[in-house]
């Protein structure tokens, strides 16, 4: 793999991307502050925050890689969460304090599926206060930090797929579910702050695909509002971002031991691979020469190009040794570039040279 590796000061500034599996406890700005200070590198960025409590991937962008960060963050995302039922909690999730709490019968397995499966297509939801939207340029967080409740407009997601793995009543805490092994029941108790779990909570535990935006916890509350009994997510793993999921994922002492060996770029995607998603055209050297000046790229000078698109698409630009120099937007698709007249251009999204 071709690294675009430069000395700045007495290190080494490292351009790529770098997949992290984020532990519990941790913030995703804490992650990224690790980061910096094991590579010595200011800048490190993420992709897509994680809640303290979640585990699971945390796409980090080193140096020039930030600059692509708008393109990753756009990239679907898949999570295993445990959806508990019965208890409702300011927050949504199992740090907040209880507000609701169902004392009868819960549902049953057939209306959980059925009322789950309502939720998969497109969809819209209301931002949680307890989260980073900003409302009239102010953190919904503060509002509700300090007691306010602030109106928010409900905004589009995209459920691709939800798939349950169990339902059963809430027990003790299982042994941690690794890569690519069978969910284990029953899943860990809640800590939501208000009284333990009862008898009558019940644990969903559930593999979802869904949009950027979509808010994991919102989703379990409002599936719990649904079934008439309240519910808040309990636990949550984000497995995949795009492309990059927990497989390819570095632990945190991971990332220590290969930054005390100077072996990062093992583990580093270039620009052009964390973006292999996006089809691509090979522009000529000339090409690449007035891209660095701000020049839009003629059609005449793309070489050749690998994927499908349709006008209006974002493509890489790839210099003739594959370095990702650019992002385009093109005027037609695919098929029709193959025919465009002289003089179509190429516009020019980002400049990477």
């Amino acid at each position: 793999m071709k690294l675009d590796l430069t000395d700045r000061r007495s290190g080494v500034a490292i351009d790529g991307v770098l997949v992290i599996n984020k532990p519990a406890g941790w913030t995703s700005h804490d992650v990224v502050a690790r980061a910096r200070t094991l590579l010595g590198m200011p800048k490190v960025g993420h992709t897509g925050t994680l809640d303290p409590a979640a585990t699971g991937v945390l796409v980090l962008c080193l140096g020039r890689a930030t600059r692509i960060a708008e393109y990753l963050m756009h990239a679907d995302k898949a999570y295993r969460a445990v959806l508990r039922l019965g208890v409702a909690t300011d927050t949504q999730d199992a740090t907040g304090t209880v507000i609701g709490r169902v004392a009868e019968t819960l549902p049953d397995r057939a209306a959980i599926v059925a009322v789950m499966n309502r939720f998969v297509g497109r969809r819209q939801q209301v931002p949680p206060m307890y989260s980073a939207v900003k409302v009239q340029g102010v953190p919904l967080y503060k509002a509700a930090r300090a007691g306010r409740t602030v109106s928010r407009s409900p905004r589009e997601f995209t459920v691709r797929s939800l798939e349950i793995l169990s339902i059963s009543p809430t027990g003790p805490p299982p042994t941690t579910v690794g890569v690519g092994e069978a969910p284990r029941v029953p899943v860990a108790p809640s800590n939501a702050t208000g009284g333990g779990p009862s008898s009558t909570t019940i644990d969903v535990m559930f593999d979802v695909v869904c949009s950027k935006g979509t808010y994991v916890r919102t989703l379990c509350a409002d599936i719990g509002e649904a079934l008439g009994v309240g519910g808040h997510l309990a636990s949550l793993e984000r497995r995949r971002v795009g492309r990059f999921g927990l497989e390819q994922a570095l632990s945190l002492d991971e990332l220590a031991g290969l930054a005390e060996r100077g072996a990062i770029e093992t583990r580093l995607y270039t620009l052009a691979a964390a973006l292999a998603d996006l089809p691509a055209l090979h522009i000529d050297c000339d090409a690449v020469e007035g891209l660095r000046h701000g020049v839009a790229v003629p059609v005449s000078q793309v070489v050749s190009s690998e994927g499908a698109w349709t006008a209006g698409a974002f493509v890489r630009l790839l210099s003739p040794d594959g370095r990702l120099v650019g992002i385009g937007k093109t005027p037609c698709s695919a098929e029709e570039l193959k025919q465009a007249p002289p003089g179509t251009m190429i516009k020019l999204e980002k400049v990477l040279a």
